[in-house]
């Protein structure tokens, strides 16, 4: 949907001429930030597929009412279905790798404990954490022109995010390894394994494989763990999908 208007994602079922009551966050960019008022266009995307083109009807102090003129499904899903499994890390790394993923077209990411990995979250913490990321992923979104929301999946242990996996290429990133993708078909789906700051054990690797993961090397150098799901997924979407 080609437009200049803001671009906001709205989990609700729309329908043309229906009312949207717009989230807090955005609410308080489009009144205070942009101070658009009744009249202005706004895009939104309900995180599922589709997409509306949409005016504001109602600003108060407490919300943003806009009302849906068309609905359209929307673009942006690559034809390569990724999974991403990536160690949890420190800080806004992890905000950066799920940011950076969707960006470029990942269709799940599961946040994973490892051994080497030293995040480890529980409880409340966690449900908090897992909230905050699934946020950033609905942000890209918004900001790439996506009309799906990738979902982020709660933390789990990789054993067993590896017993579930059944994608038709399955990748774990090891350094020195001669490169997988040379030899591979065109795949409908991929899962790809990033490893923590410290690197997977031998044993996590060792499982990898034996689940069906190819080592995957990305040269030289060692790269972070935030930067090496941008790199990986550049070269899937580049050798299998829409780049």
């Amino acid at each position: 949907m080609a437009s200049k208007a803001p671009r906001i994602h709205v989990a609700a079922d729309f329908r043309v001429g229906g009312d949207v009551v717009l989230p807090d966050g955005p609410a308080r960019h489009v009144g205070r930030v942009l101070r658009l008022g009744e009249g202005a266009p706004l895009c939104l995307f309900d995180g599922h597929g589709h997409e509306a083109s949409a005016v504001i009807v109602a600003v108060t102090r407490k919300q943003v009412v806009a009302r849906i003129e068309a609905i359209e499904p929307g673009a942006g899903e690559s034809p390569l279905a990724v999974h991403l499994g990536q160690a949890i890390s420190k800080g806004d790394r992890m905000d950066y790798a799920i940011q950076k993923s969707v960006e470029l077209g990942v269709t799940a990411i599961t946040p994973l404990y490892t051994e080497h990995g030293d995040v480890r979250l529980k409880g409340e913490r966690e449900a908090k954490k897992h909230a905050h990321w699934q946020a950033v992923a609905a942000s890209a979104c918004e900001q790439c022109g996506r009309a799906v929301v990738p979902p982020v999946h709660p933390p789990v242990a990789l054993a067993d995010w590896l017993a579930e996996r059944d994608e038709a290429l399955r990748l774990v990133l090891h350094p020195g390894v001669a490169d997988a993708l040379a030899e591979s078909g065109t795949p409908p789906s991929a899962a790809l394994l990033i490893g923590p700051e410290g690197g997977l054990a031998d044993g996590e690797v060792a499982a990898a494989r034996a689940a069906g993961f190819t080592p995957l090397s990305l040269g030289p150098r060692i790269l972070r763990t935030e930067t090496a799901p941008v790199v990986a997924l550049a070269l899937l979407q580049y050798r299998f999908g829409d780049l």
